[in-house]
């Protein structure tokens, strides 16, 4: 099965979250999508992260009624910060050859990926997904992937994506612009403003519920 695994603290989960991966689901032919909120980020130490029994509440809230969408909780039993490598090689022992794995992550976190814990070895492990806004042009795309991985990968135009000797690709794919994001959410809350269709309103409940954010 082709498995895509999707990461991130989900403070909340929002449309942009949801419509982003169902594309990528789609697009790429994948039999399921893990999502795998974080327990502690490397890259979100000034984030006010709420619990993440509400995290992992209002995601399966979010996913429900979506067959291929499914939950794993390995970061968040892990001790200390999440870390992309573990978990990789975590579903790599787990499963073995059963899953082919789809890492995927947003364009801003790829532009990142050098200060990511071991990186170079990642892309040794599995396939990439990248999702890339509106306006990045294909021939621009060999810019930001980082020069030691530039030696081993190889643009294909037919293919539009980039593989290396072992067959793992790095794929661009360009999704529908939804400018949501996580803090603005945060931020209307704290504000006394409206989250309406900004989140599934199962989401929009649980957080008035819980009075979380506010």
């Amino acid at each position: 099965m082709r498995v895509g695994l999707f990461g991130g603290t989900f403070n909340p989960v929002h449309w942009g979250h949801l419509r982003a991966v169902e594309e990528i689901r789609e697009r790429c032919d994948l039999g399921r999508v893990i999502f795998i909120p974080t327990n502690i980020s490397p890259h979100k130490e000034s984030e006010e992260i709420i619990s993440a029994s509400h995290r992992m509440n209002m995601l399966e809230s979010a996913i429900e009624g979506n067959p291929s969408f499914t939950i794993s909780e390995v970061e968040l039993t892990r001790v200390g910060r999440s870390y992309s490598i573990e978990t990789i090689t975590h579903f790599i022992s787990t499963y073995g050859k059963e899953l082919t794995l789809f890492f995927i992550l947003g364009i801003d976190a790829f532009l990142e990926i050098e200060s990511w814990k071991n990186y170079q070895e990642i892309f040794t492990l599995c396939n990439f997904i990248v999702m890339s806004r509106p306006g990045y042009e294909v021939r621009e795309l060999p810019q930001i992937i980082p020069a030691p991985l530039r030696r081993e990968f190889r643009f294909h135009p037919d293919e539009k994506r980039f593989i290396n000797s072992a067959h793992l690709s790095i794929d661009f794919k360009e999704i529908t612009a939804l400018d949501i994001s996580s803090h603005s959410i945060r931020m209307l809350i704290k504000e006394g403003h409206s989250i309406k269709y900004l989140v599934p309103e199962k989401v929009e409940e649980y957080i008035k519920i819980h009075k979380l954010y506010s």
